[in-house]
């Protein structure tokens, strides 16, 4: 008894000293004040002695900044829910412990900022009050639960089934990592109430996520986002009490068959299955150590490609140890499939991110070299294609043309909406986001007559078609600037497994025209004229990042620009504080985002990322149809120049 005294008032001591120094740094300036207040925060609601033995490791070190970054906030809902570092830039010697697999610590990131079992205990405890409330007590809610191999994943994931479980809740769990749209597929099929993938998509390797979904298969908006918040917000401890026994939920295992489900369905993205059967193109497809090649490989095998795969990228690896970023927009991502595919002869090159949400494409072009596509360039593609052939196999006429629409972000391509109009669709764009994509695909379900709906999820996509271009609106295709595209509604987010499936029929009708993809493209933009937009950004981590991040968005809304490049100001569009209205009368919520237009024809827009420590800049220009497509492009690019100079240097004068 006498030692176990000695120990607790050691302990106390220690505790009480490891206060003292931090107090006095927050005097000195070292420390924030909401990092100090979050500290406390932590430590009093931790389930072990871990975050203290790390607060107090960093403090003995004088590593005020990672004791800033880790704790000057805690995560909250952005446009891909919580997500943050699980991997410290400084990794404490409790952290590293005995370490685990790939060469990860044993332990997750300690602070409120950052991916560990406190904030991932708060996100699903929170959820789960709100998902009971919102069912009632009739009856279990249900809820499933995915992953990708990034570090601490599957931990999280687990650790999600169990809390669910133990809180009264019958919950779902992948057998091992699975894509992000198998998650949005398995909560409409199994009926859930809600999940949630653990992933930080295509973020490094440091980075971890928990992306939540609701019943309808998509992302949580609001009002959902913020009566969810509120209630992780009133959690304040990693620790909780699980039911009695009997009151208890179970675990559920997912595996083959509900792949094999998702996999069927995929099938019915296929608008002219019988291109496939005259021979189809040589692909390489690398999932960049993450989930595509689950699916993806042997869907494209089973319509008939002959597909190649990276072998040093086959592996799952939350390292992503071949590539810098595992993020198929970029690159150097997918060098080692475009050599693949010179050595092979291949003609399309398909990377996927490690949650398989997004879709990177090469193809190759008329001089028989490889050439990268944009993600504005390759949902281009698909738009057209699906378009085009809609009305060719009868999906679409003159009477139910108006009915059918593609859904897009406003930082993606215009060229889609020229698209649109040309077939006589509509074009409905939303806020950053694929969740507001998503809202609209709950809209247009919610829109057909419950007699007339029956189960809407059990029938097939031509019934689920015919009803939706009686009753409400037929949605074609859907996606985003930054490589996400779905061409379905039994998905409710981006999907790269479909993705694949759209793309490869796309090329399968350039190569029965005998064009290549690239030469097809070109068509595109001499039918309709050149778009070309360009995405840049500027990156602040950390705490101060943050704050200079959020002063320089700011500063936009509060000193508008008037002029720029040398061209006046036509519009602008600030989404934060303007009541704004979509093309179909619906008021959009409050965004950080600003778009301008200018007096020449380009415009560009603005806007604090929800996910990644950086401001982001869209860039966009056009050229009229016809006249020398080079000349064009040439013409295009060399305004984007211009305007991106003019852009950053205006920024640079803003931030002092």
């Amino acid at each position: 008894m006498r030692d176990g005294g000695v120990s607790i008032q050691r302990e106390m001591s220690e505790l009480t000293e490891l206060k003292t120094t931090l107090d006095q740094a927050a005097r000195d300036g070292k420390l924030l004040e909401s990092s100090r207040s979050n500290i406390d925060l932590l430590l009093s609601g931790a389930a072990s002695e871990l975050p203290g033995r790390v607060v107090a490791e960093l403090a003995a070190a004088g590593e005020w900044q990672e004791l800033n970054d880790r704790f000057f906030k805690t995560l909250a809902f952005g446009t891909g829910g919580l997500r943050g570092r699980t991997i410290g830039r400084v990794v404490t010697t409790a952290e590293q412990g005995a370490g685990g697999p790939n060469e990860r610590p044993e332990h997750p990131c300690v602070g409120t900022a950052s991916m560990n079992f406190f904030n991932v205990s708060r996100a699903v405890r929170g959820l789960i009050r709100y998902v009971k409330g919102h069912v009632g007590e009739d009856r279990r809610p249900k809820l499933v639960f995915a992953h990708d191999p990034r570090h601490f994943s599957r931990d999280f994931a687990e650790f999600c089934a169990r809390v669910g479980a133990d809180l009264g809740c019958d919950t779902f769990l992948f057998e091992d990592a699975r894509s992000t749209p198998q998650l949005s597929f398995a909560v409409r099929e199994l009926r859930a109430d809600a999940g949630v993938v653990l992933t930080a998509s295509h973020n490094p390797s440091h980075d971890n996520g928990f992306k939540a979904y609701f019943d309808d298969g998509g992302q949580i908006v609001e009002p959902h986002a913020t009566a969810i918040i509120t209630e992780v917000n009133a959690i304040d401890s990693e620790r909780y009490e699980p039911l009695p026994e009997g009151e208890r939920g179970s675990v559920t295992t997912l595996g083959a068959d509900m792949d094999r489900l998702y996999m069927d369905r995929l099938k019915s993205l296929l608008m002219q299955p019988d291109l496939l059967s005259g021979g189809a193109a040589k692909v390489v497809f690398t999932n960049l150590h993450g989930t595509g090649a689950h699916v993806s490989v042997p869907m494209l095998r089973e319509l008939g490609f002959e597909v190649l795969t990276v072998p040093e990228q086959d592996v799952r690896d939350g390292r992503f140890p071949t590539v810098d970023s595992p993020n198929p927009e970029n690159a150097p991502a997918l060098k080692m499939a475009i050599d693949l595919a010179e050595k092979e002869q291949a003609e399309i090159v398909i990377g996927t991110d490690p949650d398989s949400d997004r879709m990177g494409v090469a193809v190759r072009n008329e001089a028989g070299e490889m050439q990268l596509l944009t993600g504005n360039q390759i949902g281009s593609l698909m738009a057209w294609y699906r378009a085009k052939t809609a009305f060719e196999i009868g999906w679409l006429n003159d009477t139910t043309r108006a009915r059918a629409v593609f859904v897009k972000t406003y930082v993606t391509t215009e060229l889609q909406g020229a698209i649109a109009a040309k077939f006589g669709i509509g074009v409905v764009n939303t806020l950053t986001g694929f969740k507001y994509i998503a809202s609209k695909l709950r809209k247009y379900e919610e829109a057909i007559p419950a007699d007339k709906k029956g189960d809407y999820r059990s029938l097939d996509e031509a019934a689920t078609r015919d009803l939706r271009l009686e009753y409400s609106r037929f949605f074609l295709f859907g996606g985003e600037e930054s490589y996400g595209y779905l061409g379905c509604d039994f998905v409710r987010d981006k999907d790269a497994n479909g993705s694949a499936v759209m793309f490869a029929e796309v090329a399968a009708h350039a190569k029965s025209a005998g064009k290549t993809l690239a030469g097809l493209l070109d068509e595109i933009y001499a039918e309709f004229g050149y778009f070309l937009e360009r995405g840049q950004a500027m990156v602040m981590e950390g705490a101060d990042g943050a704050s200079r991040i959020q002063a320089l968005a700011a500063s936009y809304s509060e000193n508008p620009p008037a002029e720029v490049d040398g061209s006046a100001v036509e519009r602008m569009r600030d989404f934060a504080t303007q009541d704004l209205f979509d093309e179909e009368g619906d008021e959009l919520p409050k965004e950080k985002m600003l778009f301008v237009d200018l007096a020449d024809g380009r415009s560009f827009a603005v806007r604090p990322s929800g996910t990644e420590p950086k401001i982001k800049y869209y860039l966009f220009g056009k050229s009229d149809p016809g006249g020398d497509l080079a000349a064009n492009k040439a013409a295009v690019a060399a305004g984007l120049d211009s305007l991106w100079s003019a852009i950053e240097a205006d920024a640079k004068q803003r931030m002092g």
